[in-house]
C-alpha cells in the first residue's frame, strides 16, 4: 500500500484488497490504522512516524476478516517526504513453529531466503502501485520490475529445493517465446552494450519444459555470454535453435529413454572458461569470474535435468567461440 503524509492509504494493490477484505476503492482515503489493528504499541508508533524504516516480523494484526500473524515493512519514499510504502505478508509455518507451538531451528539458507523475500515484497508492491501512476510508455518497465521480482522469488524457492523436489513439467512450452523473454530481461538489465542475435528455426515444435525454469536457464547463459564478451570491440551473443536430425541424444526420464532433438546453442566470442575449470564448470561453487559464486551453471544443469534435458559446454579454439548447447525433448 502507498501511504500519504497524513497516514491515509493512497493506493492499494490486489494483494492488499485480499488481505484486508476491502476493495481498493474503499481503502483509498482511509487511515491505515483504521483498517489495520496492531496490538504492539512500539510497532504502531513506528508506523505513525513516516520517516522511520520499519521491519516487524510475526506481529499479530487484526483485519476486517480475521486476526493473523504477518511480516510488516514500512519504507519511506525520499522523493515524497512523509509518504511510504507499507507491505504485509503472511507468516509461514516455518517461521511460526509446528502445531505444538514449539520453536523450530531454521537452516541458514532458509533464514537467508526469508531475509531476501521481505524486501522483495516491498519492491513488488511498489512496482504494482507505480504501474498505475506512470504513463503508457513507462508501464512496461514497471511491469518488468514486478515480473523480475517474481522470478527472483521463484529462484530463491528453487535454490532451497536444490537436490530435493524436481520441477514438474505441466505442458508444452513455446521455445522461441521463452528465448525472447530471456533476451528482453538481459537487455533491460544491461542496455544495448551487447548485441543479441537470433538464429531461429521457425518450424520447431513446442518443447516439454517449464517456461519459467527455461527462461531462468537462458537468462543465466545469455548474461554469462555477455559478461564473457564485455572486453570485445563489438560484443555479440548468438542464440541458435535447430532440430538435430543426424544425432540422437537420450536422457533417462521416468524410467525410460527420451529423445532430445531440440537444440538451443548460446555462443559468444569471449576468451572462454579457464581450461582447468572446463570439466567442472557445472559443479557448485566453481566459477571463472573474479567475484562469481559458482551457483548459476549448477542451477542451470539442475533445472534442465529436472525437465529431462541436458546441457554441454564446448570451446572451439580455432574459431575463438564458446558454445553452451541445450537439448530438450519435444512436447507430447
Amino acid at each position: 500500500m502507498l501511504i500519504d503524509e497524513n497516514g491515509r492509504i493512497a493506493e492499494a494493490n490486489a494483494a492488499a484488497e485480499e488481505m484486508l477484505g476491502r476493495s481498493a476503492h474503499r481503502l483509498v482515503g482511509t487511515s491505515l490504522l483504521d483498517v489495520l489493528s496492531i496490538e504492539e504499541e512500539r510497532v504502531r508508533d513506528s508506523l505513525i512516524t513516516a520517516d522511520t524504516q520499519l521491519i516487524a516480523r510475526g506481529i499479530l494484526v487484526g483485519t476486517a476478516q480475521r486476526d493473523r500473524r504477518v511480516n510488516l515493512t514500512s519504507s519511506p519514499l525520499p522523493s515524497h517526504p512523509g509518504w511510504r510504502v507499507v507491505t504485509l505478508s503472511d507468516v509461514g509455518q516455518a517461521e511460526t513453529g509446528d502445531d505444538d507451538d514449539e520453536r523450530v531451528e531454521l537452516r541458514a539458507p532458509a533464514v537467508l531466503a526469508h531475509e531476501i523475500k521481505n524486501p522483495l515484497s516491498a519492491i513488488r508492491g511498489a512496482s504494482q502501485l507505480l504501474a498505475r501512476r506512470v504513463d503508457a510508455r513507462d508501464k512496461p518497465l514497471a511491469k518488468m520490475i514486478s515480473a523480475e521480482v517474481d522470478r527472483i522469488a521463484q529462484l530463491i524457492d528453487r535454490m532451497q529445493q536444490l537436490g530435493s523436489k524436481p520441477i514438474v513439467v505441466s505442458g508444452p512450452c513455446n521455445l522461441h517465446e521463452a528465448i525472447r523473454n530471456a533476451m528482453a530481461t538481459v537487455r533491460a538489465g544491461r542496455g544495448e552494450g551487447c548485441e543479441l542475435v537470433e538464429e531461429f528455426d521457425p518450424s520447431l515444435p513446442p518443447v516439454a519444459a517449464d517456461a519459467g525454469a527455461l527462461e531462468q536457464v537462458l537468462i543465466n547463459l545469455i548474461a554469462n555470454a555477455c559478461d564473457a564478451s564485455a572486453g570485445l570491440e563489438s560484443p555479440r551473443v548468438t542464440v541458435r535453435t535447430r532440430f538435430v536430425s543426424g544425432l540422437v541424444f537420450s536422457a533417462i526420464r521416468l524410467g525410460k529413454a527420451t529423445r532430445l532433438p531440440i537444440e538451443i546453442t548460446v555462443t559468444d566470442a569471449g576468451p572462454g572458461i579457464d581450461p582447468s575449470l572446463r570439466d567442472h564448470v557445472f559443479e557448485p561453487f566453481v566459477s571463472s569470474k573474479p567475484h562469481g559464486q559458482g551457483l548459476g551453471l549448477a542451477l542451470v544443469r539442475k533445472l534442465l535435468r529436472d525437465m529431462g534435458g541436458r546441457i554441454a559446454h564446448e570451446r572451439d579454439e580455432r574459431a575463438g567461440l564458446t558454445h553452451f548447447r541445450i537439448n530438450l525433448p519435444v512436447a507430447g
